[in-house]
């Protein structure tokens, strides 16, 4: 047995749960990884990601030296480079200044509004809070988001207006509290599984009933009260026939809703059209089911309800979350132990890097840029002069990439995220790759969207920094390092900290302060802005945590929100209307394709695929129901061609009961087959985020040309 050098304390760099690990080092290597039983989010149980899914920290295509491409590129001639004899190594002295020569250029040449940046929900809330400073304090943009565009943007935006909060109201591990809880649209066994064994748990050992909302038959459904598989984009119905219910059966907490809402009359007066038959017509949920889930629902002394992207990536996804949100006011199932509306978030920081002010609209404490009281505040914090912040609102995600032309985008700045595998429909995507006049990436591997970059920053991963993530959950934990990092690799901040200097040098500008010792003084600094953090050190977090809002060294933190009023007052109610996803099945694309993720991969794939997960899942498939694949003269294993209006991909078949009659389901952390060549760029007009949950496909039989195909060389040799 090996003996460890030293364990050491860190949070899991995968989803949001944010589980304890302890990391086994032994000569400058993490051999295993264990949790402790006492730890206050996972309790001793880990995944397969938080298990064995670490590796990739030694992958040897891992960059550990900063990269310049041999080749200079062009705007419109932009090409990818994978290859490692397409770029030349630098050392970091050459490739700051160049990166800082250049934007500088672009800054001067034509303004704050040319340039962009993508902060990173894998990175720490530390690389994120300085990443969006940089931007807003040096080139005045707050062209400034990162992937919370692509997952949970509905939910932001429906909470932020419906209780002036945007994260969890509860902790997830308060579902052994429920009497009754609601999952929809979250495969919350592959997505989030330490939540869903705590799920099960309040099942099997505390009598909770589940009512699972989903159009695939996940693994949850075997434990359900009642399983309603609606089909993919009509949550609004299906909801807000369940409050149609709650209403006509006098089930509604009149006192609650007297007290803490407004808006009630105007969302009865249109409630009437949503009856459960009618949202039967159009979900296929049958009526009396619905009936059933709204009793279950209403009656329950503590509810709640947990949701996925499944109710979020739609073009209503801001009016999917609503629907949840006025079932909760209804019935007074907020503000509670054991109730309350919560968004399981996706990444490990996708909640942090939103509180650090990694989004176009807010700064840090999700305070809103375009108010002149918010700017004077970070100004004074960052050294600015009065009015210099910008009170313009920033481009979204997916804005700045559709953005990029003459005129409009030409620098862009990409932290940790990759695009050309999570942006919908991936062919416009690259044309608008190929239009940027100068692009920086700064990652720990060479992967779709960094081969285009012309300069290559190698950042460390969660094993060789210190820091904080914030979790689902509002926890706010430590990230620690547990060996030097390899080669030149760099902490993100520090990289940021030492561009930062060189752009204002460059500029001539007084200095916004860059000149950190130590992570923790990076989140003193937000903290003394943002009350949520106020109270929190890295002192107080050491060993478990604070669950924020902490507004002061004393307080014990919040783990339960709204107990007594909502931030903006009152809860207000949203009266809804049905709108359907923008492209539904037809004779051409008979199909309604779904994606999402497996226990095995995670986002795009940049990790896991890059560790021993790949060999326990390695290709994508498209699961499809075995009625249609015997219509369709599709075998188990067989290579089909799957085909929307915008693209195309050859990948196996997996007939299975787990999916609905006309809807298909594609993972999309699979390059060689990637989902988001087929998926719809159509946007929520609220959110901005696009419908990744719901286009028209078509599934047939791959043909012998569809094979040779150079694109799916990869899956080949498995059929």
């Amino acid at each position: 047995m090996i003996k460890a050098d030293r364990v050491v304390s860190t949070t899991c760099p995968y989803c949001g749960v944010g589980c304890n690990l302890m990391l086994h080092v032994k000569d400058e290597h993490v051999f295993k990884v264990t949790t402790p039983f006492d730890g206050p989010v996972n309790h001793g149980n880990l995944c397969v990601k938080g298990r064995f899914g670490y590796d990739y920290i030694y992958h040897p295509k891992r960059v550990t030296t900063p990269l310049m491409r041999k080749t200079p590129q062009k705007a419109g001639e932009r090409t990818q480079a994978f290859d490692r004899s397409e770029w030349h190594e630098v050392t970091w002295d050459e490739a700051l200044d160049y990166t800082a020569d250049r934007l500088v250029e672009i800054y001067k040449r034509d303004g704050s509004d040319a340039m962009a940046v993508y902060c990173c929900a894998k990175a720490t809330n530390e690389d994120n809070y300085l990443l969006q400073k940089m931007y807003r304090a040096i080139f005045r943009t707050n062209n400034v988001d990162h992937c919370t565009r692509l997952c949970h943007a509905g939910s932001v935006v429906a909470l932020q207006q419906a209780t002036g909060s945007s994260a969890m109201s509860n902790t997830a591990s308060q579902v052994i509290q429920n009497d009754v809880f609601i999952v929809t649209g979250s495969n919350t066994s592959e997505n989030h599984p330490i939540i869903a064994l705590q799920m099960k748990e309040a099942v099997q050992k505390h009598g909770a009933k589940m009512i699972v909302v989903d159009p695939r038959r996940i693994d949850l459904v075997d434990m359900a009260e009642l399983w309603l598989p609606l089909k993919p984009g009509t949550n609004v119905p299906v909801f807000t026939a369940m409050a149609y219910v709650i209403v006509e059966e006098n089930l509604v907490n009149h006192d609650f809703i007297d007290d803490r809402t407004e808006g009630y009359t105007e969302f009865l007066s249109t409630l009437e059209t949503f009856t459960p038959e009618y949202a039967e017509e159009i979900s296929g949920v049958p009526a009396e089911d619905i009936r059933k889930a709204a009793r279950l629902y209403a009656k329950a002394d503590k509810a709640a309800i947990y949701w996925g992207m499944g109710i979020s990536q739609l073009s209503h996804g801001t009016a999917s979350a609503l629907a949840l949100i006025n079932l909760a006011f209804l019935t007074g199932h907020i503000g509670r132990e054991g109730t309350g509306l919560n968004p399981l978030r996706g990444q490990n920081n996708v909640q942090g890097a939103s509180d650090m002010g990694s989004m176009p609209f807010h700064y840090p404490g999700y305070m809103r840029v375009d108010n002149p009281d918010n700017r004077a505040k970070w100004e004074r914090a960052w050294n600015i002069e009065e009015g210099g912040l910008s009170l313009k609102l920033g481009l979204t995600t997916t804005e700045i990439l559709g953005h990029a032309h003459e005129g409009g985008i030409r620098a862009l700045y990409i932290m940790g995220e990759n695009p050309m595998m999570s942006e919908p429909n991936l062919n416009e995507t690259r044309k608008h790759m190929q239009q940027l006049e100068f692009l920086v990436a700064q990652d720990i591997f060479i992967n779709e969207s960094a081969a285009f970059a012309d300069v290559f920053f190698p950042a460390t991963p969660f094993a060789e920094k210190d820091g904080t993530f914030s979790n689902t959950d509002r926890r706010v934990q430590r990230v620690r390092a547990a060996h030097a990092p390899r080669g030149q690799a760099r902490p993100d901040w520090q990289i940021i900290c030492d561009l930062a200097k060189r752009l204002e040098s460059r500029l001539g500008v007084a200095s916004a302060y860059w000149d950190y010792s130590h992570p923790e003084e990076v989140l003193r600094e937000m903290g003394n802005v943002n009350p949520d953090y106020a109270g929190i050190t890295y002192d107080r977090i050491d060993k478990i945590g604070l669950i924020y809002p902490v507004p002061s060294m004393e307080h014990p933190g919040t783990p339960t929100l709204f107990t007594e009023t909502f931030p903006r007052g009152r809860g207000k109610f949203h009266p809804l209307e049905y709108v359907p996803v923008r492209e539904e099945a037809d004779d051409e694309y008979p199909f309604i394709l779904t994606t999402g993720r497996l226990l095995e991969h995670w986002h795009g794939g940049t990790m896991t695929r890059n560790s021993v997960l790949n060999d326990a899942y390695p290709e994508a498939r498209v699961e499809i129901h075995p009625a249609d694949a015997e219509i369709h003269g599709i075998r188990n294993g067989d290579p089909v061609k799957v085909q929307s209006r915008r693209g195309e991909i050859v990948v196996r078949a997996t007939v299975t009961e787990k999916t609905t009659v006309g809807v298909v389901f594609l993972p999309w952390h699979f390059h060689e087959a990637a989902a988001n060549l087929l998926t719809n760029d159509v946007l929520d007009p609220q959110a901005k985020i696009p419908e990744f949950k719901a286009c028209a496909v078509q599934v047939f039989p791959a043909r012998e040309d569809d094979l040779a195909r150079p694109d799916v060389v990869v899956n080949r040799g498995r059929y």
